[in-house]
């Protein structure tokens, strides 16, 4: 399952990258999620977080690992638990003298939610459009 957003806003292209690739800034604009720590590494490949998220009232851990950083333009992140493996891009280019950011996040579900995730497609969906908004709030300070 793909969850897909972009928004655009007035700040530097260089202040978003910084602001997003510190996948700890989640806790700010992601509603779902209640906490995000590093554990290890320094923002580059193989930096850890763990992220505690909330989705229809029940907490779950991730530890999230970054794959891959194009600085100033791209990172990616894989999160892990035992019910879902999220892959996580934020790609951000200049518009103007503002900024574009598309924000890709890909599910994959094990065990017995995989099977009933289908019930929940529109929580989902809801949970991604506040992301949207919550992303746009916080750049928008920036």
């Amino acid at each position: 399952m793909r969850l897909q957003r972009s928004v655009t806003v007035d700040a530097s292209p260089e202040k978003v990258f910084a602001y997003l690739s510190d996948f700890t800034t989640t806790a700010e604009w992601d509603p779902g999620t209640v906490r995000c720590v590093r554990t290890s590494g320094d923002g580059g490949v193989g930096t850890v977080y763990l992220n505690t998220s909330k989705f229809l009232r029940r907490e779950t851990e991730l530890t999230y690992t970054v794959l891959d950083v194009d600085p100033g333009r791209r990172v990616q992140l894989r999160g892990q638990n035992k019910t879902v493996t999220a892959t996580d891009t934020i790609e951000v280019s200049p518009n103007g003298s503002g900024s574009d950011v598309l924000y890709t996040a890909d599910f994959e579900f094990q065990g017995m939610v995989k099977f009933l995730m289908p019930l929940f497609m529109g929580a989902l969906k809801k949970l991604g459009d506040e992301a949207e908004q919550g992303l746009r709030e916080s750049l928008s300070r920036l």
